[in-house]
């Protein structure tokens, strides 16, 4: 495969491996699964695959509570199914970046474990972050809800940003460092491509644990004004990074940094993607966006040019495991705002018209340049599981926020593959650790495969197209249009998104190369759809 900076128009796929492909039967998915199923997504389209957690893990947390990271976790194969996962995606020219989750580990580490048995004071406690004192040390609020201390009874208290069994690391210690270095090579000799780094803003606190009344709020939610939140966003992770990039350096093939950075604005989540520190961050204001132009229009040009200041590719993406599916999210009105999940009882998208949106949506950012993920299913059209019964629910947001956050079950439901089979061919038997909703059979791919006009072969041409037309490694410039719609060149291509309540035209002369609905009868664009073309 070329050496390249292959990641600056790349199309990434993420699988999140307890819901992709069941081998044995056991209702969980699984890397034999993955591997079985990789051949699929080569003919999809894509170029890479970035794999959720696989490690050995007490899965309180779905796997991002590490328990060792040098391991796979038997849920889920072994080492050496891990090792014949990379060389198959390899064989086939896909490229296999791994998540790694560096601001806590889990309370089954051995590391963790250690410091509970050794006490306070003694060394093994320094690699995490404990304090003393009758109260907890600060203010600070869990992500998933409640305090984020934890205290033991031996009275001292350890902070805990995200679960109760999700002990933060102290970054500040040499050991941590030192170890984190160890583990980003002992993936890289085994071939990875790369690595998407969780809560990549929140590995360094501020050193007095100041107090912070709003909530932790993670994923979405901070002002784009005004000093960071004193556990996120930290000066000195950037240093932390700068010596990951010197690591990835050694190795040949383009290995890749990317965060998850929930950061803003967008020239300080820039600052992530500088020269000498990561690849590429997430752009999460663009998933965020409301289905309106303007709105769409000021998050691409912002992005954009934040990117283009410190010579950075620009990222896109609509969906991943920790938000609500987009094909239900943009069935609800433009500009409600995040939904924490979506379950029995809460107001309820318009299925037919988030598809719709949707799959104008992917449109539009597949014309754009950069790199593009996309979250395992959305090449189906899936939607959220909005009927989930709560007792099925496993998130442990569910909990913690005394049932007030669904959580983010629904976006994580494993994938209906054959309409007629058991699971719908998620695995050989009816197990799935996740209930499916029926309805899923009609996204089934096998359903989905050769049928003109569906989400699948919509997905399948547009990214052959953008890599026919080298859409990611192109320029946008914006042309003029109808009020509530977007229209913009990219190379030869010309792209028109319609927001508005009418239909619009596209400009004289121009052939279709695709189009997201029929257009109507008049030859124009219809409300909620994208079209490309050429003149």
């Amino acid at each position: 495969m070329p050496t390249e900076a292959w990641w600056r128009d790349a199309v990434i796929y993420q699988i999140y491996p307890r819901s992709f492909a069941d081998s044995d039967g056991d209702g969980m998915g699984d890397l034999p699964g993955i591997t079985a199923r990789l051949p699929g997504l080569r003919r999809l389209g894509v170029d890479a695959i970035w794999l959720s957690p696989f490690y050995p893990s007490p899965q309180h947390d779905a796997g991002y509570d590490v328990a060792d990271y040098r391991g796979v976790d038997p849920r889920f194969g072994s080492l050496g199914d891990a090792d014949k996962l990379i060389d198959t995606a390899h064989e086939l020219g896909l490229r296999v970046l791994v998540d790694l989750v560096p601001n806590h580990t889990s309370s089954e580490h051995a590391w963790f474990r250690a410091a509970l048995a050794a006490g306070p004071g003694s060394p093994e406690r320094q690699r995490y972050i404990f304090r003393d004192g009758a109260e907890p040390p600060n203010t600070w609020q869990s992500v998933f809800g409640g305090p984020a201390w934890e205290r033991l009874p031996d009275g001292q208290w350890y902070l805990h940003l995200f679960d109760v069994s999700q002990p933060d690391l102290n970054w500040d210690h040499p050991e941590v460092r030192a170890e984190f270095l160890d583990i980003l090579r002992f993936w890289l000799d085994r071939g990875v491509d790369g690595f998407r780094v969780d809560v990549a803003h929140g590995l360094i606190k501020d050193a007095d644990l100041t107090d912070w009344t709003a909530p932790s709020v993670v994923l979405g939610g901070l002002e784009p004004a005004g000093p960071p939140p004193p556990m996120w966003d930290q000066e000195g992770v950037h240093e932390i990074y700068r010596q990951w990039r010197s690591v990835l350096d050694e190795y040949p093939g383009g290995r890749i940094l990317v965060a998850e950075a929930w950061v803003q604005p967008e020239e300080r989540l820039a600052r992530y993607v500088r020269p000498d520190e990561m690849h590429q961050a997430f752009n999460f204001p663009y998933l965020e966006a409301p289905w309106a132009a303007t709105e769409l229009r000021e998050i691409i040009d912002s992005s954009l040019a934040a990117n283009d200041e410190v010579g950075a590719t620009t990222t896109w993406v609509l969906s991943n495991h920790d938000v609500v599916r987009h094909a239900s999210r943009l069935g609800f009105p433009p500009g409600e705002g995040r939904r924490p999940g979506i379950g029995i009882g809460d107001p309820q998208p318009d299925t037919g018209l988030g598809l719709r949106r949707a799959r104008a949506a992917v449109l539009l950012m597949l014309a754009l340049p950069g790199s593009a993920y996309l979250y395992q299913g959305e090449e189906l059209g899936l939607p959220e599981h909005t009927g989930l019964p709560d007792e099925a629910r496993q998130d442990p947001a569910w909990e913690r926020s005394g049932h007030a956050e669904r959580g983010r079950d629904g976006c994580r439901v494993p994938i209906p593959w054959e309409a007629d089979a058991p699971s719908f061919g998620f695995g050989p038997t009816d197990a799935s650790w996740l209930p499916q909703p029926a309805v899923w059979a009609e996204f089934a791919l096998d359903r989905q495969v050769g049928v003109p006009g569906s989400t699948y072969e919509l997905y399948r041409s547009a990214l052959s197209t953008r890599r026919a037309h080298e859409l990611g490694s192109g320029e946008l410039v914006w042309l003029a249009t109808d009020p509530g719609a977007l229209a913009f060149r990219n190379g030869d291509v010309v792209v028109v998104t319609n927001f508005g309540d009418e239909p619009v035209a596209l400009p004289g002369g121009a052939r279709i190369l695709l189009s997201s609905e029929p257009l109507d009868a008049g030859g124009l664009v219809p409300t909620d759809v994208t079209v490309w073309a050429m003149l």
